[in-house]
């Protein structure tokens, strides 16, 4: 008879207290002071001052997804995914142009497209860019203070960037569709660094649930100019007892890039009376002339995909990567014909190419390793290509093959290997790892593949290659699954077993130029089998910083010995860091 009379109580109070939210009226904010007024009309003449600035770009725009599930032990857990990627043209009437891809007719980026028409029809836009465009902008045409409340919050630091906080809500009988939520307004130019919220209507009816929450930030990534970098996406089932249903990340970059035309926007360079110089000049051999037009091949493929804005320009990180390489050709005494080159893929999906004697990686699966081992078994792979003579397709040294919209590089670029090479170079991959430095880790990458052979079937967009090869076979287990009994059995229970990280653990574009940046992230002490989420997607921070012009260094006078020392790979979570020797990276 208590505890059905606690029943009762309770549920009374639950009608009650929505029975009074129903009938609660919309309450005008407390006045701002002079101040915080003056700031508000900053940020709205800044916001206006933004949207023109951002229709003079076309950066790239991806969009990755996780539809979650309810789990006993990790709350939730991805039960699907999808992904997109596309180039946004906001000087044209909103339209966007998605990268497109062979595999779209097997269904490669059919759920995608699908998911993000409803994303944008639940934000009651009609185009794709527009649902973008939403999560980018507070209000593109009223956000003002006739269509607005402001009601003043805080002040807060973001990162090293001082801001103002404030509430911000649709005055009564503007329309629907508007934002509602927090914004974070820089205390010198009034700039929006930071909005969360949604969109709903402006009447009493609050249709909140028709429109998707979102968390967008924005960088100074020019003298005045504070862009769009990143947007983070949440949705939750109120009626599920575990309330998340699906996860987004979306991040914008190469602002830099031109504008994407129909036609090529290559450029042929005429160079006149250059001759050759140097006294060690001779003529090739059939071999050479080879392997240099190999090279010329190379070069081509290299340049035009950082043009698309898909390969990161060289960076710092790439010395990393180098490293790990080099000491694998050292350990096994490999005779290379050129020096190894790394670069990185600005994607998310899971995938590594090798582009002559440069291998490549991208960004997510850089990402989620979880230390220098890990690494080390991804880099194997390709450069066991290389060893065994997988070259790309030669055509690529004639340079009007590559003449194409940018929006086309996934279509007309193909630098994935055959099953049976990809078979070969798995056996030869292991070989090279079991004789080099790494021999003693290889737990790591073996417990690194059980994690991912554990989620495959749940994240095959993840897994998925855009460009290069992935790391499972068509059947789904890893092709180097020869690792995965050298390591432990995996145990998510066991919190100092990090098999793999979330997304984004590693790396951070600089949105403007494409380059890549190591993260120096504090390690957060793991407190349960949830806090690891490997593979998935999380919110997105931003230490934001104001806007400093890049030094210039002077020449540095030539010694003829002189090295740069690569930076340690940072491994916030490694949970079996690498025995690393003098010449290795050490993760962090």
């Amino acid at each position: 008879m208590t505890l059905r009379r606690v029943w009762i109580t309770s549920l009374l109070l639950t009608l009650t207290v929505s029975a009074a939210q129903a009938k609660t009226k919309y309450q005008p904010p407390t006045a701002l002071s002079p101040e915080q007024s003056a700031l508000v009309q900053k940020a709205i003449a800044a916001e206006k001052v933004t949207i023109k600035q951002i229709q003079k770009h076309s950066p790239l725009v991806q969009t990755y997804i996780q539809n979650m599930r309810a789990d006993q032990v990790l709350y939730a857990v991805p039960e699907s995914d999808q992904y997109l990627l596309g180039r946004v043209d906001f000087g044209k009437s909103i339209s966007d142009t998605s990268y497109s891809s062979e595999a779209n007719s097997k269904g490669l980026f059919k759920g995608s497209v699908k998911y993000v028409s409803g994303l944008t029809k639940a934000f009651k836009m009609q185009y794709i860019s527009a649902g973008f465009m939403e999560m980018m902008f507070l209000d593109p045409i009223s956000f003002d203070q006739q269509h607005y409340d402001f009601s003043y919050v805080r002040r807060d630091f973001l990162g090293a960037v001082r801001t103002l906080v404030f509430d911000v809500h649709p005055k009564p009988g503007t329309g629907s569709g508007r934002f509602t939520g927090r914004i974070w307004v820089e205390d010198q130019a009034g700039n929006i660094v930071r909005f969360n919220g949604t969109y709903t209507g402006g009447n009493q009816d609050d249709d909140s649930s028709s429109y998707f929450h979102f968390d967008s930030w924005r960088e100074n990534l020019q003298p005045g100019l504070w862009l769009p970098v990143g947007v983070y996406v949440e949705e939750t089932q109120k009626s599920s007892e575990h309330p998340v249903s699906f996860k987004a990340q979306t991040y914008i970059w190469g602002y830099s890039l031109k504008l994407p035309t129909h036609e090529s926007d290559n450029e042929s360079v005429k160079i006149d009376d250059v001759q050759d110089q140097s006294a060690e000049s001779q003529d090739l051999s059939p071999l050479a002339a080879q392997r240099e037009w190999i090279s010329q091949a190379e070069e081509n493929v290299l340049d035009r995909l950082v043009q698309a804005g898909l390969l990161a320009p060289p960076s710092d990180f790439d010395k990393v990567l180098e490293q790990v390489a080099n000491n694998m050709i050292i350990g096994n005494n490999i005779q290379m014909t050129d020096s190894i080159h790394c670069r990185v893929l600005l994607t998310a999906p899971l995938e590594s190419l090798a582009v002559g004697n440069t291998i490549i990686l991208s960004k997510g699966l850089i990402d989620v390793v979880a230390s220098e081992a890990d690494l080390a078994a991804m880099l194997s792979f390709q450069l066991a290509h290389i060893v065994l003579g997988h070259h790309i397709d030669t055509r690529y040294a004639f340079n009007d093959r590559l003449l194409f919209p940018d929006e086309a590089t996934f279509e007309r670029i193909h630098m994935s290997h055959s099953d049976a090479d990809n078979e070969l170079a798995a056996k030869k991959a292991v070989d090279i790892l079991n004789h080099s430095v790494y021999a003693p880790n290889l737990g790591q990458p073996g417990l690194f593949l059980a994690a991912l052979n554990d989620r495959s079937k749940q994240l095959t967009a993840l897994n998925t290659p855009r460009l290069g090869d992935s790391l499972l076979r068509p059947t789904g287990e890893p092709w180097m699954n020869a690792l995965i009994a050298k390591g432990p059995k995996l145990d998510i229970n066991k919190l100092d077993q990090i098999a793999a990280l979330p997304l984004g653990s590693q790396l951070k574009i600089d949105a403007w130029d494409d380059k890549v940046i190591a993260l120096h992230a504090r390690q957060a002490p793991i407190m349960n089998a949830r806090d690891k989420m490997p593979f998935e997607v999380t919110p997105v921070f931003f230490r934001l910083t104001r806007y400093t012009a890049p030094v210039v260094a002077a020449p540095a006078a030539a010694t003829g010995s002189a090295e740069t020392t690569a930076p340690a790979v940072d491994t916030q979570q490694s949970a079996a860091p690498a025995q690393a020797s003098a010449t290795t990276p050490t993760p962090q």
